[in-house]
């Protein structure tokens, strides 16, 4: 499914850099009689992590489907706290939630965020995220929540709130299939990986006290992916299926720093199931020297990525794209050609796919 380069945003450029086929120039597009989807990106990641949340879901649809065109819509929630750099990137590329809501959209992405605090009704996004939600609901075909937004759904609409796990659930964790006929997992392994990273979880009981239907369950860490009763119009993760194959080194290196800075309480564990012997190793001998360094108040010493990177195994993106192909081509069956209509007529907002009534 190509990008559509509709705009100068620096995600599509860094994309089209990288070699990658999943960027089409908006020129391009106008020639081919194609239907193309409108997708939004709610980010609510925190400033350092805005441009790589962008590339990271640009890249896991764009390569899903190579026919459909996707034209991205950028947007967040003006009660984020924001810096300067950020707030000129969102104020030059990302369009308001008010020319999202009147110009409409097939589908909506929302991002994970950061919080402080464990009630997430106390955070500031909370107000404008419901807003966001509601509006989806009732106008959007369907919406994929990862992480931290299926915690705040769960708990803003169906009055489930996430739990604190006595220890983080971070690494890379072996998952099931629970519901082979659904199509967001058709032709799907029937087991998987998914990178995790959170301290709290929504359990499968609360899903499913919820109405809502699990399809995608780890023995290890719990739910991955559920959606709404109806099958479709609401899409939960868990986990993050849109890593890069370095992002949680790069979250062990912030760790171990603020670790070092005293801004952390202990040391981070190694994420389960990512780093081989050899690799824990290499870390290992840095976080000595970074501990020395620190006490005698020196810079730290560089991070040994270019020794680790080459070595990690992904064994998630591939499963990935497939189920992110899957969900593009379930609202594509059933969108509504006009973009402030979620379906077309006839089809059951109650069973959007038509797999429950049969």
């Amino acid at each position: 499914m190509p990008i559509v380069a509709h705009n100068d945003l620096p995600a599509l450029q860094r994309l089209r850099a990288e070699g990658t086929t999943i960027v089409l120039p908006a020129e391009r597009a106008a020639q081919q009689d194609i239907r193309e989807l409108h997708i939004g990106l709610l980010n609510m990641m925190p400033d350092a992590a805005l441009e790589a949340t962008e590339r990271q879901f640009f890249r896991l649809v764009g390569e899903s489907n190579p026919i459909a065109q996707f034209y991205v819509h950028p947007f967040t929630l003006d009660a984020i706290p924001r810096g300067d750099k950020a707030a000129a990137h969102i104020a030059r590329y990302y369009e308001s939630f008010e020319t999202i809501r009147a110009d409409g959209l097939d589908a909506l992405i929302i991002t994970g965020a950061n919080v402080t605090g464990e009630d997430l009704s106390r955070q500031p996004f909370w107000a404008p995220l419901g807003e966001v939600i509601e509006w989806a609901w009732e106008n959007v075909t369907t919406t994929l929540l990862s992480c931290l937004a299926t915690h705040a759904i769960m708990h803003f609409r169906y009055g489930q709130p996430r739990v604190l796990q006595p220890s983080k659930r971070w690494g890379v964790f072996s998952h099931r299939v629970l519901d082979k006929r659904h199509p967001l997992v058709a032709d799907v392994n029937t087991r998987f990986d998914v990178p995790h990273s959170r301290w709290n979880d929504v359990s499968r009981a609360q899903f499913e006290a919820a109405g809502l239907r699990v399809l995608v369950d780890s023995e290890e860490v719990g739910v991955h992916l559920a959606t709404s009763h109806d099958g479709l119009r609401m899409v939960f993760f868990q986990g993050h299926p849109e890593y890069d194959t370095i992002s949680l080194l790069k979250e062990y290196k912030r760790d171990a720093l603020l670790h070092a800075q005293g801004k952390l309480a202990s040391e981070p564990p190694f994420p389960d199931h990512y780093l081989a012997k050899h690799e824990q190793a290499i870390l290992l001998e840095w976080r000595d020297r970074l501990r020395q360094t620190a006490a005698r108040g020196e810079a730290a010493p560089e991070f040994p990525e270019a020794l680790v990177a080459p070595n990690i195994d992904n064994t998630w993106h591939d499963t990935a794209e497939a189920v992110i192909g899957n969900w593009m081509g379930c609202m594509y069956q059933v969108t509504h050609r006009e973009r402030n209509k979620p379906f077309m007529d006839g089809v059951d907002p109650n069973d959007v796919l038509g797999i429950y009534s049969v």
